[in-house]
């Protein structure tokens, strides 16, 4: 799970980074922005769909109650 984080939190960095990479290039700005957007998309779905055990509330994403 920590691992997981550290990967998809260096994805999101990178992704905003690249976003403001962007600005500063003279060719390709629109294809590196989108790629650095996608990055970021990404990074945020898959940390978003990890199941969590921080919550007390019977309906989490795993479909039992956390302990």
């Amino acid at each position: 799970m920590i691992l997981s984080f550290i990967f998809f939190m260096i994805l999101f960095l990178g992704g905003i980074y690249l976003m403001g990479l962007a600005q500063s290039l003279e060719d390709f700005q629109a294809i590196v922005f989108i790629a650095g957007l996608l990055i970021v998309s990404l990074s945020l779905a898959f940390m978003m769909r990890q199941g969590g055990s921080a919550t007390r509330r019977s309906n989490n994403w795993s479909g039992k109650a956390a302990e």
